[in-house]
Parts: structure tokens; sequence; C-alpha cells
């Protein structure tokens, strides 16, 4: 279990490094917010799910509640996550920001 803990620990790391590789690389604030939103939202779930597993090697109550807490904080990102992104993009949308186009120089 201790495996699997690390393994998706170290997986939500993975995800979070590509999420900021994404946001300093891609060439627009669309792009950048789509990469932000998808992966961030992955690596959130990877880091969490590998702290639950680690508060369930505990015996102890303490742990099963600390777990269930955490589970509480996934099911929260998991909406607020894709919520925010959607209205980000709107906003942008809203204010007359063009997306880019592939021949124009990044913004």
């Amino acid at each position: 279990m201790l495996y699997v803990a690390c393994a998706l620990i170290f997986a939500g790391l993975v995800f979070y490094f590509g999420g900021t590789i994404g946001l300093l690389r891609l060439p627009d604030v669309y792009s950048r917010l789509h990469m932000a939103g998808k992966l961030d939202t992955l690596g959130s779930l990877c880091l969490l799910l590998g702290l639950i597993a680690v508060m369930l090697l505990t015996e102890e109550a303490a742990g099963l509640l600390v777990a269930g807490k955490i589970f509480l904080i996934v099911v929260f990102v998991f909406i607020a996550s894709p919520t925010a992104t959607h209205d980000m993009v709107d906003a942008g949308m809203r204010s007359g920001q063009a997306p880019w186009l592939r021949g124009e120089e990044r913004r």
C-alpha cells in the first residue's frame, strides 16, 4: 500500500510539472487555461489519493477521519476546477481576447 501511495504522489507531481511546463510554453491564454485545468486537476487527484492511501496505512480512527476529509477535498476540486476554468475562458471571450491561430506570434 505504501508503494501505491508513493506512486500516486509521484504521478501527481509529474502532472503538476507538465501543467507548469504548459503554462510557460503554450501560446495564448486559452491554451494555458486548458493545460492548467486538465493537468492540475489530474495532479490533484493523484496527489490527494496518494495522501488518502498514506492515511489509511495508519490503523487509527483519526487517520480514517483525515482520509475522509481529503476525499471531500477531492470532490470539491473536481467540482471547482473545471467550473473556474470555464468561467475564466468565458470572461476572456467576452472581453474580446481572440484565440491564437497557427502562424500568429505568441501572446
